[in-house]
C-alpha cells in the first residue's frame, strides 16, 4: 500500500493544453475510479502516473517519492491495459513470468510469486494454455496477475474491461473488488462506464475537459453532484433535465413551475443559494424518484416502455421535454397513453444558468 499526490498536474500536446492543474491525493489502501466522458482526460493521466506520458508541471510522489521524472521501471507500479497485451507464443505461466524472467530474478522466487498469483486469480488449471486457448476473462485474468507479481505500491488499471461482453463484465467487476480486498492494494482504475464507477470505488473523481469536477464517495456524488454535469453523469439512467421558469423565492427557497400536458404544477424547492437575477432554471429528478399517479395534475404522454423484468423504464415527453420514468409495476401503460406523475418533494435538485447545484444538499442516508 502507498499513498499518491498529484500536485498540480498539467499536460500538453504542443500548444494545446488537456489536463488544467489537476490536484488530487490518493490514502495507501484506497480505490479511486476516474471517470468521465471519452477525452476528458482520464486515461492521459492514468499514463502520467505511470511514466508513460511526460507531466508538463507539475509533480507526482508515490509513497512520498518524488516519481515525476523517474522511468515506469523506478515507480513501482504496474498497469494492466484495455487490450490483455500478452505475448500469443507464451503459456499464462510464461507471460505471468516474463517480467521477473527479464529482470534476472531468482527462479526460486519467480515460482513463489507465480504460485501465489495463480491461486488469487484462480488461474492454476490455464497456466499451460496460450492465450489463444483462454476466453476473454482468463486472458484478462493473466494480465491482472502479471501486474500482482510486480508486488506494485499502485496498481493501474485502464478500462480492463471494455473488451468484454456484458456478462463476463459483470463477474471481472466482482473479481477486481474480490482482489481489492484481500490484497489492500492501491488502485486506480479509468473507465468511461459510470456503473463500473459507483461498484467498484472508495471514492470516485470525476474529471470534464482535463479538470476534476468532483470527488467523493459514490453514494456522495450520487446524492449530493456540485453540478449539473456531475449529476448527469453519475447514476443509469441519468437524471433527467426539465427547464422551468421561477415565480417566487424567500431567503431559502424557490418556487418553480413544472409544466406538463394538463397544465402547470407549482414545486417549492429548498434552495442554499438564491440566484439573484436567474429566473430560467433547470429542474433535476431522478427516473427513480418519479412515481406514476394517476391523481396527479403533471401529466406525460408515454413514448415507449423498456421492461427488464423486476423494473421497467418508461421514456415519456412532458411538455415537449423528455421524461425517463422508473416502475416496478407489473401493469404498465402502452406508449401513446398519458399518465399522471408526481415527484418526490425531497429528492428535487435545481440548477443555476451556470449548471451550478443550488439546491440544499441531500443527506446521502436517503439513498
Amino acid at each position: 500500500m502507498a499513498e499518491l499526490q498529484l500536485q498540480s498536474i498539467k499536460k500538453r500536446f504542443g500548444s494545446m493544453q488537456t489536463i488544467h492543474g489537476v490536484d488530487l491525493q490518493i490514502q495507501p489502501g484506497e480505490f479511486i475510479v476516474f471517470v468521465g466522458p471519452s477525452g476528458c482526460g482520464k486515461s492521459t493521466l492514468l499514463r502520467m502516473i505511470a511514466g508513460l506520458e511526460t507531466v508538463t508541471e507539475g509533480s507526482i510522489h508515490i509513497a512520498r517519492r518524488d516519481v515525476t521524472s523517474l522511468a515506469p521501471s523506478q515507480r513501482r507500479v504496474s498497469m494492466v491495459f484495455q487490450s490483455y497485451a500478452l505475448y500469443p507464443h507464451m503459456t499464462a505461466e510464461q507471460n505471468l513470468s516474463f517480467g521477473m524472467r527479464m529482470r534476472k530474478v531468482p527462479k526460486d522466487t519467480i515460482r513463489e510469486k507465480v504460485a501465489r498469483a495463480s491461486e488469487i486469480l484462480q488461474l492454476e488449471p490455464y497456466l499451460k494454455r496460450k492465450p489463444g486457448e483462454l476466453s476473454g476473462g482468463q486472458c484478462q485474468r493473466v494480465a491482472i496477475g502479471r501486474a500482482l507479481v510486480q508486488d506494485p505500491d499502485v496498481f493501474l488499471f485502464d478500462e480492463p474491461l471494455s473488451n468484454l461482453d456484458a456478462e463476463l463484465r459483470v463477474k471481472m467487476r466482482a473479481e477486481i473488488a474480490d482482489l481489492h480486498q484481500r490484497l489492500g492494494a492501491t488502485m486506480i482504475y479509468v473507465t468511461h462506464d459510470q456503473t463500473e464507477a459507483m461498484t467498484l470505488a472508495n471514492r470516485i473523481v470525476v474529471l470534464r475537459d482535463g479538470r476534476v469536477e468532483q470527488v467523493g464517495e459514490p453514494m456522495a456524488l450520487y446524492s449530493n453532484p456540485v453540478n449539473q454535469f456531475v449529476a448527469g453523469f453519475i447514476g443509469s439512467p441519468k437524471m433527467n433535465f426539465l427547464p422551468v421558469l421561477r415565480h417566487g423565492s424567500d431567503e431559502d427557497e424557490i418556487s418553480v413551475g413544472v409544466n406538463g400536458e394538463g397544465g402547470r404544477v407549482e414545486l417549492i424547492i429548498s434552495c442554499h443559494t438564491i440566484p439573484a437575477s436567474d429566473d430560467e432554471l433547470t429542474l433535476g429528478i431522478r427516473p427513480e424518484h418519479i412515481t406514476i399517479d394517476d391523481s396527479s395534475a403533471l401529466r406525460a404522454r408515454v413514448r415507449s416502455v423498456e421492461q427488464l423484468g423486476s423494473i421497467s423504464y418508461l421514456y415519456c415527453t412532458l411538455a415537449g421535454q423528455s421524461l425517463c420514468v422508473q416502475s416496478h409495476g407489473q401493469l404498465l401503460p402502452r406508449p401513446g397513453y398519458e399518465v399522471g406523475l408526481t415527484f418526490a418533494p425531497d429528492k428535487l435538485y435545481l440548477f443555476d444558468s451556470d449548471e451550478q447545484t443550488i439546491s440544499t444538499l441531500k443527506p446521502t442516508a436517503d439513498h
